[in-house]
Order: C-alpha cells, then structure tokens, then sequence
C-alpha cells in the first residue's frame, strides 16, 4: 500500500494539478498546448539526449529486455488491431490507429518518474534503452503500417510509401533528441569532451521536463472526456495495462531477465497509452475518440494497476 501513497500518488497528483488548472480555465487552450509543445518538442528531447549521450550502450542494451517488451508490444497491437477490425468491425485505418493505441505505452512521461520513485535513479538505465527505441520503432511501424493499408489498391510504390513513413519519423522532435544522444556517445568514445557548461545547461533543461510535461498531460487531457465507443476503449485499456505487462512479465521471466531488467521492463509496459497515440490518431483522421478517452480512462485507471503490478515485481 505504501508504493500507492510514495510513488503512484506524487506523479498523479502534478498531473491533477494540471487536470484542475485546465478544468477551472486558469489556463487556456493555447497555453495548454505551448506547455506541452515545451515538454514534447524540446524538454523531454533534451532529457532523452541527455540520457543516451552518457549511457553505456553495451551494458544497457540488454536484448532479452528489449526482446521482452516489443514481443510483447507488437502482440498488443496485433490484439488491438484485430479486435478492431473483426470484433468491433472498425474500418482498416482505424483499426490501425487502434492498435496503435494498444502499442504505445506512456513509457516516458509516466514510466520513469514511476521508475524513478519506485527503485530510483540508477534502476532507470533499463527504461532509457527501451525509450531509446521507442518513438523511432513504433512510430516507424505505425506510420509504416498506416501508409501502406491507406496506399492499398493506390497503385504506391512500396518505396515511396516507405519513404514517406521514414521522412514522418525523422522529422519528430523525440526521435531527433535520440539521434543526437547517440551520436554524442558515439563522439565522446571517440574522445570528444564538450565543455561542463554545455552539460550544465542541458542539466537545467532536462530537470524541467518530467514536470512540465506531467503538468502539461494533466492539462491536455482535460479535454478527452469519453464519448461512446466504450467496448473498443476497454478493450484498449486492457490491451495496455493488463496484457502487454502481463506478457512483458512472462517472456522476460522465463528467458531469464535478471530482477533490474524484468523491473524497468514490466514498469514501463504497464503505463497507460500516450498523449501521442492520440497524436498518431489526429495526424490521420482515424479513431480519434478511441484514442483520445483511452488516453483518459487508462491514466485513471492506471493509478491502480501500477500499483499492483509493482506489488507483484520482485
């Protein structure tokens, strides 16, 4: 019950305080989204590059981790997406966004501060090497596998589709900031020392992030209050914080993941789906209610199924 009030409870609250903010209209609209245009497009992109630029490729990329949470992603999708289209009889497109929804967990803005108060800072090297892949895979997928079911009976080329899903996926600033953590990595192996003050900096930045952008979600998700569509929502919701940790559990557990690895891996699969699921579903036009209430209901209902799945980690 501790793990409730000490760790769960502190993150939810920054987030009600934003919630509050926007329902009382402390804030507007605007300055909602400038906000989470911070925390999104540059903050949370600072914090990203500050992380992978100093961490230890070698020893934290560990494949029976990240094996373990994208088995188990990819299969919530496949899950999402199916009961989309043939149990809810949703069109192709939504169904994609759909599936999306079931597949992209709020890894960052939920999962490391839930991480960090639970097992603290240095048990975060795990969530970093998932996050590190994160937006570049499932954006990469998504995008890929929405530009293709829309190109169906188009006549596209698979190279201009595939082109087209890539350019999306460079062009977002998440990505970029792990680009750029990488290759200062790679750099200061090499020798490269950029000076204290730059890091300094960059410090200052990043400890702004995680709170922002709680703030920020609070905020923003004031607005997606549910409106119909409550069986495919549920089914989302239990995509996201039952099945994807439970399988997560599961594959990491019995290929042998060692309790730091299985933690960071099983926390970070069991957050709700993303302000950027909703994102995924407006940039298309699909699902955009779907998405929008599973963001909601799920970040509500997640304060209890975090707490759980942290009762039941080692």
């Amino acid at each position: 019950m501790s793990a409730l009030f000490t760790v769960i409870l502190p993150v939810f609250l920054v987030m009600g305080y934003g919630y509050a903010v926007a329902w009382r209209g402390w804030m507007s609209p605007a300055a909602v989204d400038g906000v989470m245009r911070f925390a999104q497009n540059f903050a949370v992109p600072v914090l990203l590059f500050h992380s992978i630029a100093g961490m230890d490729l070698g020893a934290n990329f560990n494949p029976l981790l990240l094996g373990a949470f994208y088995a188990a992603a990819f299969t919530s999708f496949l899950v999402g997406w199916a009961g989309a289209r043939f149990g809810f009889g949703r069109t192709p497109e939504d169904a994609v966004a759909i599936g999306f929804v079931c597949l992209f967990s709020n890894s960052l803005l939920l999962g490391v501060p839930i991480m960090q108060r639970a097992y603290g800072e240095a048990a975060l090297a795990g969530n970093f090497a998932i996050i590190a892949l994160h937006s570049p895979v499932i954006y990469t997928f998504g995008i890929t596998a929405m530009e293709f079911t829309r190109a169906h009976g188009k006549g596209l080329s698979v190279a201009r589709v595939s082109g087209r899903a890539l350019s999306g996926v460079l062009r977002t600033p998440l990505v970029i900031g792990i680009l750029c953590g990488f290759a200062v990595n790679f750099a200061t192996s090499a020798g490269l020392v950029l000076p204290e003050g730059f890091w300094s900096a960059v410090t200052m930045i990043r400890n702004a992030a995680l709170p922002t952008a709680l703030f920020g979600l609070g905020a923003v998700i004031w607005r997606y209050r549910p409106r119909g569509d409550m069986g495919v929502i549920a089914m989302c919701c239990a995509c996201s914080l039952l099945l994807h940790p439970a399988l997560t559990y599961a594959f990491g557990h019995f290929g042998g993941l060692d309790t730091t690895g299985l933690r960071s891996a099983v926390v970070t699969a069991a957050m709700p789906p993303g302000v950027n699921a909703y994102l995924f579903a407006q940039m298309y036009g699909n699902a955009q209610r779907v998405a929008a209430s599973s963001v909601l209901i799920g970040t509500i209902a997640s304060i209890v199924t975090a707490w759980l799945w942290l009762g039941l980690l080692p």
